[in-house]
């Protein structure tokens, strides 16, 4: 019989989806309530003694010397790990070929991106090389590249998975959550790693629910918002479409249909990068070539060794947001870029509050296009960007939000519907979920 690994391996030749795949037993399962479920780990996330690369040349040889709050509470509750995913490096893009270590290629069509910056884990997850994958979303790198692959990406409240052992992007930003084909999976997933943790301040003290219990809830009493702003120029058309057929079957099922107005979520993608950049340009100082990672040979002082090592071991992408960050944190720039942002940000979150008063939960696309063609934006920043336009308002206000597929386009791509309730609701987003899911398989 052909191991899980041995499986893990094949299709990791196909479309370059693990950093490493791991040897059958090394880490060893536990009883517990996952019964040996198989899970990959995006390479951001610490395994103790296991790489951490973080999808950089800068990390190539790093060692991980312990394992992050999430990925523990899963080995305590009885996970399999396969091994470390490919990802765009330090979690900066929106296609996976940002990676150090080459790009990652879509299952659905080997010619296009799977999403970033996850795309590793979205592929193991959508092949079946693990039955769950996890992923950290920041602006949509969950849900993105779910929306491309077909699989179920969800991103919970922010606090509500313990970031510790996460190498951080933008701190009040990242978010750790999963892909899976089933639902079922992402929820009891959910249940083993959602609750505080002493070692991350951030993380919320809100009971944990039984997320499961959501597949069986009743939702004629649910309430679905559609937001204006979302539903506007540049949706491809079976992407609209099928998203309009997601909202019958929620009629059909007795929710009722609420028009809901989100006035500032056009002012998402900028706010995003004026913050995630700062942030990034802070998080990622320490990494020096000084205590760990690469270190410049060429160096004579210590300006030099600062200097080249940064240059050489971080990728052109990395090096725009460090630049970008550090320069709306800049005298004379930050209140005109930084600060106003942060003013934005709260009227954002407002509008979801003022939102969830009306309505239970949010329905929108999750992306406006289906996946396109490996390079077609990669000299093209701002197209780039304009990729996660559905996605990073969910961030920005810190609630909870699913990619779930509803179906293929025309060209046999996967579809993905977007939904978002208030905080610490997941339990809504499964019910909701259930009415509407096309769990997809390919064959590989």
């Amino acid at each position: 019989m052909v191991s899980a690994f041995e499986t893990a391996r094949t299709i990791n030749t196909k479309y370059n989806c693990f950093l490493e795949v791991f040897e059958d037993g090394r880490y060893s399962p536990l009883p517990g309530k996952l019964n040996g479920m198989t899970v990959a780990i995006k390479d951001v996330l610490a395994l103790k003694d296991a790489r951490l690369t973080c999808g950089s040349k800068f990390l190539e040889n790093f060692t991980s010397l312990y394992s992050a709050t999430c990925v523990e509470r899963l080995r305590l509750a009885g996970a399999v790990f396969i091994g470390k995913t490919n990802m765009d490096e330090f979690a900066m893009g929106s296609s996976n070929e940002n990676s150090a270590y080459g790009a990652v290629l879509n299952p659905y069509d080997v010619t296009r991106v799977p999403g970033g910056s996850s795309g590793g884990s979205a592929v193991a997850a959508a092949t079946g090389a693990a039955r769950l994958a996890l992923g950290t979303d920041t602006g949509g790198s969950i849900r993105q590249p779910a929306a491309f692959t077909g699989t179920v990406g969800l991103k919970p409240t922010y606090g509500r998975i313990s970031r510790y052992g996460l190498t951080a992007f933008a701190s009040s930003f990242d978010t750790v959550g999963t892909f899976s084909r089933t639902l079922e999976d992402a929820a009891i997933a959910l249940e083993v790693m959602a609750g505080s943790d002493p070692h991350d301040a951030t993380t919320a003290t809100a009971a944990v629910e039984e997320y499961s219990l959501g597949l069986k809830k009743d939702i004629a009493t649910l309430r679905i918002g559609i937001p204006k702003e979302y539903f506007g120029e540049g949706i491809e058309p079976d992407i609209r479409e099928a998203v309009e057929a997601a909202r019958k079957k929620f009629e059909n099922a007795g929710c009722t249909i609420v028009p809901v107005s989100l006035p500032h979520s056009k002012y998402g993608i900028a706010v995003y990068y004026i913050l995630t950049t700062a942030e990034a340009s802070s998080n990622l100082a320490r990494f020096d070539g000084i205590r760990y990672g690469k270190r410049s040979k060429d160096s004579e002082t210590l300006l030099e060794t600062y200097v080249r090592s940064r240059s050489e071991g971080f990728g052109p992408e990395v090096k725009r947001r460090i630049m970008l960050g550090t320069y709306v944190l800049s005298s004379g720039y930050y209140d005109a870029y930084y600060k106003r942002a942060q003013k934005v940000r709260r009227l954002i979150k407002e509008d979801f509050t003022k939102a969830f008063a009306e309505c239970d939960a949010l329905l929108t696309p999750t992306t406006p296009t289906t996946a396109f063609k490996l390079g077609d934006k990669v000299t093209d920043p701002l197209a780039m960007y304009l990729n996660d336009i559905f996605t990073v308002n969910a961030n920005i206000a810190g609630v909870p939000a699913i990619s779930i597929p509803i179906g293929l386009d025309r060209n046999g791509l996967p579809i993905g519907a977007q939904l978002i309730t208030n905080d610490f609701e997941e339990t809504n987003l499964f019910a909701l979920a259930k009415e509407v899911i096309t769990e997809l398989r390919i064959e590989n």
